[in-house]
């Protein structure tokens, strides 16, 4: 099947650099692989993305990126990846790497970006991990403004952990829950 017949007007531009094949994944409801073959850059990156949305805006939402024909990414190129997860979470959607080469893996863990990315090794586990319920995220209790129990100065903490008071330089530990112990 062609692109065009999956996504309407997919390959209406063209690239040299990038070559984007589809395919529909029957086995996972709005699920798309995407193969990639060449290489993302600052230069392509725009094609990239301007494809790829096309997809999203047609109702694919689960997006596997098949990275093994893909020999260079660029930050640029990664901040693609990071645009598409912004557009298809909040559609209960996510997506998936697949087979990342690893000299380009190596960009993704230099940025920090390999851990927000789904990263998987076949395409039967990226169908597996798009049909697992994921558990619903709790709401988080953080940003939460908190007292010092010294001197009992207003803090706001964005996160849990260990802060020092900006009033009486205690050092202070902040849980989950919010409760605030000396630390």
């Amino acid at each position: 099947m062609a692109n065009n017949d999956i996504v309407s007007g997919f390959d209406d531009e063209k690239d040299d650099s990038l070559k984007i094949r589809i395919e529909k994944i029957d086995e996972a409801p709005r699920c798309l692989l995407l193969v990639l073959t060449g290489y993302i850059d600052t230069y392509n990156s725009n094609f990239f993305q301007k494809r790829v949305q096309k997809a999203i805006e047609s109702g694919f939402v689960r997006l596997i990126f098949q990275c093994s024909g893909l020999n260079y990414v660029s930050s640029t190129g990664i901040g693609s990846f990071t645009t598409f997860l912004k557009a298809v979470k909040p559609q209960g959607g996510d997506l998936v790497l697949l087979d990342i080469q690893p000299k380009v893996y190596e960009v993704f863990q230099l940025l920090g970006f390999s851990q927000f990315f789904n990263i998987r090794d076949s395409l039967e586990e990226s169908i597996v991990f798009f049909n697992t319920e994921k558990p619903q995220e709790k709401p988080s209790i953080f940003p939460k403004v908190v007292s010092c129990p010294i001197c009992y100065k207003k803090l706001k903490a964005v996160k849990p952990g260990r802060f020092r008071c900006s009033e009486c330089k205690s050092i202070l530990a902040i849980d989950e829950t919010g409760q605030v112990l000396l630390g």
